[in-house]
């Protein structure tokens, strides 16, 4: 598992380590990311049966949280086995085209997600701005349309960083400090000039997160002005109360993946922190977002106490 001083030419095998620092440990921290995972892929799943089927929230908020689901459940599959492989059984060794493929579906998977918070974010906008033309706005012509280019933008953008990371030949190390495949992760191995990978890497970053952050907090400021021009208290109350949701699922979003982003490239933080803080980022979110809509939203709360309730009865 060590790595030595040779340079390696077109490696077909890199070695993933863990958590650089708490090997010795991990074992044992896999078990709270695998409670993690088994909350994301239940409750995920549960929003998966519950949205089509319930007519009332056949609405674009939760038709965008339905994919924001798959793309979480993605997330988890993208990332767990592998992870937790390691921890537990000593898998270390992983094909370099396989960790590129990872890596892929990673990061775009990290896009779509920003991409399908920055149109929940219009469509409350919109619902609060401009109610009255709401739904001639947010068509399901529309929404198939949005959800089409967050998925294209993503895929095109990311696209290209295993391509790029392809036409190097020469590695320092394959070890990579990590539970999973990240794009910094393995261009740090490299032993030629990579300016290009992580330029083009910060492009991504800001093209996709950047950009959907900004326009997220344009809509905010522009709905809050909206809600406080509201003569009327209550209305106040019930328009702020439909954006609490989406406004906590931004905020865990946006704040874990910034700083695993920033320290991962300018930061000072000992590895396994980053680790630890990078895998958080990619697997709370997906276990928060289906309790965070489930519990501020009745007809997924009186959908699920249903299926227990059935599940129960079944069982008498």
């Amino acid at each position: 598992m060590g790595s030595n001083n040779m340079s390696h030419l077109n490696p077909k095998i890199v070695i993933l380590i863990g958590i650089p620092g708490l090997q010795r440990t991990q074992f044992w921290i896999g078990f709270p990311f695998l409670g993690v995972c088994l909350v994301a892929l239940l409750g995920n799943t549960f929003l998966l049966i519950i949205i089509p089927i319930e007519r009332r929230l056949h609405q674009p908020m939760y038709i965008f949280l339905a994919v924001l689901s798959a793309t979480d459940l993605g997330l988890c599959v993208a990332i767990a086995p592998k992870m937790l492989a390691i921890f537990w059984f000593d898998s270390y060794s992983m094909a370099f085209n396989a960790c590129l493929t990872q890596l892929f579906f990673i990061h775009a998977l990290q896009g779509m997600e920003s991409g399908i918070l920055l149109a929940m974010a219009f469509d409350r906008y919109v619902a609060i701005c401009d109610p009255l033309r709401h739904t001639s706005i947010l068509t399901s012509s529309f929404l198939i349309r949005v959800v089409l280019m967050v998925a294209i933008r993503a895929t095109v953008l990311v696209g290209i960083l295993p391509i790029l990371l392809k036409r190097l030949k020469f590695f320092h190390s394959v070890v990579i400090a990590h539970s999973y495949c990240e794009h910094m992760a393995v261009v740090k191995l490299a032993a030629e000039d990579v300016q290009i990978n992580k330029s083009y890497g910060l492009f991504v970053a800001f093209a996709i997160l950047g950009f959907d952050m900004i326009f997220v907090f344009i809509s905010y400021i522009l709905i809050f002005q909206a809600v406080f021009h509201l003569s009327q208290k209550e209305a106040r109350i019930k328009a702020f109360n439909t954006c609490t949701a989406h406004i906590i699922v931004f905020l865990e979003f946006y704040i874990l993946a910034f700083f695993s982003f920033f320290s991962h490239r300018f930061g000072h933080v000992l590895p396994y922190v980053h680790i630890l803080l990078s895998t958080i980022y990619l697997l709370v979110p997906p276990a928060l977002n289906p309790i965070v809509y489930g519990v501020k939203t009745k007809e997924i709360r009186r959908r699920v106490a249903q299926m227990f309730v059935l599940k129960s009865g079944t069982q008498q």
